[in-house]
Order: C-alpha cells, then structure tokens, then sequence
C-alpha cells in the first residue's frame, strides 16, 4: 500500500450544513485544536497541537461556506486499515475555527 494514501482527508456535511473532518490519525494527541480557514484559495491549516498541523488544500466551495458559518469543527481521526470494515475511530474532537 502506498504511504501517501494515509495523507489523505475528506470533508462530510449533514443534513444541517454542519461540516465534519476525516483523517488518518496521527501519532500524537490533539491539545487546543484550531483549524484557520483561507477562504480565497480554498484551504485550510488544522493545527492538532503546538508540534503538529495539518494543512488540507482544494476544499470545495460548499465546505467552506459550512465552515465560514460555524465556530467549531468536528474531526474524527480513523486508523488506517487495508479493509474498510476494519477501520475505526481512533479519536473524535472539536477544533475552533478561525479565518
């Protein structure tokens, strides 16, 4: 399997445009998350804690506007498995949002 595949996201939203963010989890643990939206090339950095961030490029017009309304992100951190039945949630938080 490719190693780069694990560098991958995905944005969801509900029912009630409330956008949520899935990715490979990391090694260490979130502490005081924030996720900085750059709204004119469609990007933003999630800053995990004060030694990791991730930066998250070509999000669609549709999350954006999402999370230009909303003051929090839900981020949910799954393991990394060949099999997708075997694929868990390592860990589910919160992230501010800021622009």
């Amino acid at each position: 399997m490719r190693k780069d595949k694990y560098k991958t996201y995905d944005f969801l939203i509900n029912d009630e445009d409330e956008a949520l963010l899935l990715l490979y989890a990391r090694e260490s643990e979130p502490e005081k998350p924030n996720i900085e939206i750059n709204i004119d090339n469609n990007s933003a950095i999630l800053f995990r804690n004060s030694e990791d961030s991730v930066f998250l490029s070509g999000i669609s017009d549709e999350i954006i506007d999402s999370l230009q309304d909303a003051d929090k992100l839900l981020i949910c951190e799954i393991s990394p498995s060949e099999k997708e039945k075997d694929t868990q949630i390592v860990r589910a938080y919160e992230a501010d949002i800021t622009d």
